[in-house]
C-alpha cells in the first residue's frame, strides 16, 4: 500500500510575466519502507517534488497524500505540526547551527514538542548513538568533519522518530568514501529502523543504494533508466 501518493500533480511558478512549469501531471506512489532515489537533469523538478512530499510547498494542481493526510487541505499551522511529527529533513550543506554542540543541534526539532529537557536530551543522545556519534555529542560543527556533520544532521532528522526522511543531495558535499558511509547509514535507517526515504541525487552510485529509482525529465516522469544517460545528470 502506498504511503505517499501524488495524483495529477503540477507545479507552476510565475517569473515576471512568464509562467514556468516545473512539474507536469505527475502520478507517483511510494510504498512504506521504500528507499527511493529521485534523479534527473538540473531543472527537472526533483527538489520541487521533494518539497511537495515534505509539505514545504503546495502543488498548483493535483493532490499530495501522505498516509491519511491530504497535504492540500492542511493550513500552514497544521502543516508545520504535521511536518514535525512525520518528516525528517536532510540537506546537502547540513544546516547546523555553528554555536551549538552536536547534542543541542539534534535537540532542536524537539523544542516543538511537549518533551521536557531531560527527555529531549535522552532522545538526542539516542539519535547520536544510532548514527555512531555518541562520543561527539559535545563537539561543535567546526570540530567535526563533513561526514560527521552530515551524521549529526541525520540524527537531527530522526530524533523525533518521523516515518519519512526526505534527503536533498545528502552526499553532494562529501568525498566518495565519506559519501559511502552516509549512504550505508541511510540504508540502515531504511532496513533496520523502517524509515521510508526519498532522496534527490545526481550521483548514479548513490542511487545504487536505493531500492527504487525514479527519473524526472522536464517536469515529467521518465521511464529511462539507462546508466549512460545518468552520466548526463548534473543535479
Amino acid at each position: 500500500m502506498a504511503l505517499i501518493s501524488l495524483r495529477s500533480v503540477s507545479k507552476t511558478y510565475t517569473k515576471g510575466r512568464e509562467q514556468v512549469d516545473v512539474l507536469s501531471d505527475i502520478d507517483l506512489d511510494i510504498n512504506e519502507r521504500d528507499f527511493v532515489a529521485l534523479m534527473g537533469p538540473s531543472g527537472s523538478g526533483k527538489t520541487t517534488m521533494l518539497n511537495l512530499i515534505g509539505g514545504l510547498d503546495h502543488p498548483t494542481y493535483g493532490e499530495v497524500v501522505v498516509g491519511d493526510s491530504s497535504l492540500n487541505s492542511l493550513s500552514s499551522r497544521e502543516l508545520s505540526r504535521w511536518r514535525a511529527q512525520n518528516i525528517g529533513f536532510v540537506f546537502q550543506f547540513y544546516n547546523l547551527l555553528p554555536v551549538l554542540t552536536a547534542q543541542r543541534n539534534v535537540e532542536l526539532p524537539l523544542l516543538l514538542t511537549k518533551l521536557k529537557g531531560r527527555e529531549r536530551k535522552k532522545n538526542a543522545a539516542t539519535a547520536l548513538d544510532i548514527v555512531g556519534l555518541a562520543d561527539r555529542a559535545k563537539h561543535k560543527p567546526a570540530e567535526l568533519s563533513g561526514g560527521q556533520q552530515q551524521r549529526v544532521a541525520i540524527a537531527r532528522a530522526i530524533v523525533a522518530d518521523p516515518q519519512i526522511l526526505v534527503c536533498d543531495e545528502p552526499t553532494g558535499d562529501l568525498d566518495r568514501n565519506t559519501a559511502e558511509e552516509v549512504l550505508q547509514l541511510l540504508e540502515t535507517l531504511n532496513q533496520k529502523h523502517n524509515k521510508t526515504i526519498v532522496m534527490v541525487t545526481h550521483d548514479p552510485k548513490a542511487a545504487e543504494h536505493a531500492k527504487t529509482t525514479v527519473f524526472l525529465d522536464k517536469g515529467k516522469l521518465s521511464s529511462t533508466s539507462d546508466p549512460e544517460q545518468s552520466e548526463l545528470v548534473n543535479g
